[in-house]
Formats: C-alpha cells, structure tokens, sequence
C-alpha cells in the first residue's frame, strides 16, 4: 500500500487475508515525511481476527502498543529508491526472523527490471518545515535525525 491510510482502507475493506503480509511504503523519514506510527494498521488487522496471521512490514515505524508480526524501519524507505518501493500486490514474501531478512521471492531478472523502471515519490513533503527535515533527515537506520555528523 502507498502509505498509511491506502492500508487501513484495504484492512478494514476486506482485502488482507490470512497468510497475508502487508506492505506500507512511503511512511520514512523522507517519505512521509517523518515515520508516522503504523498503531492504526495493526490495530484493524487484530480488530479483523488477523493479528497471529497477517504480517506488517513498513519503511514507517511501530510503537510499543502494536502487536503482531511487524517490521518496522525497513531502509532504504521507498521514497529513496528501497527495493520496499518495487514489490507488487501478489509477491510471496519470506520473512526470516532467525537469519533477520526479509526477501520478495522474484528472480534476479525481475528484480532488476522493477528497479529499473521504479520511480521513487521521492520526499511527501517539498516545501516547509517538512519539506526542510525530509531533506535534512537521516535513514530510519541512522536514527531518522536530522544532524547526522559525518
């Protein structure tokens, strides 16, 4: 889903199903801009039965009253160009909690085909205050701040 709201829309519509991992992109520190918390996604999704059975994975971020399978943090986020920005409705997705990945299960020939035709939204906000932190921000990965010292 494009971003938080797409989500819950699908959740709460009847889209996601058992077995299913849902995917939130365009939440990062640039992307959204800022790393909204994804509580109301994860709450539809216990609210429908789901919660032992649905996976969330986003470039946005979790807190501590979510539940569940989610991934939060995933970086690089898909408004940086993130391999998060090139999976589609329908791609079986590994999540590996011991080995700490998670892989879209397509061939190296689609990977690279999906990269090269993805065109990332780049920063959700450009002008502004928010416009100023997603061009300013550091990865998910680095702490989202916004004085990284190299």
């Amino acid at each position: 889903y494009e971003g938080e709201e797409a989500a819950l829309i699908g959740i709460l519509r009847g889209d996601v199903v058992s077995g299913d991992v849902v995917v939130i992109r365009n939440e990062g520190p640039v992307g959204g801009p800022g790393m909204r918390e994804m509580l109301s996604p994860t709450s539809a999704v216990a609210g429908r039965g789901l919660i032992k059975e649905v996976a969330l994975i986003t470039d946005g971020r979790f807190s501590g009253g979510s539940h569940g399978f989610d991934v939060g943090h995933i970086t690089p986020e898909a408004a940086k160009g993130g391999p998060i920005g090139i999976v589609k409705e329908g791609d079986q997705i590994e999540i590996d909690a011991v080995k700490n990945t998670i892989s879209v299960l397509i061939d190296e020939e689609e990977y690279a085909t999906r990269m090269a035709a993805f065109k990332p939204t780049g920063a959700g906000a450009k002008r502004g205050i928010l416009g100023k932190y997603a061009a300013t921000v550091a990865t998910a990965s680095e702490g989202a701040v916004t004085d990284k010292i190299d």
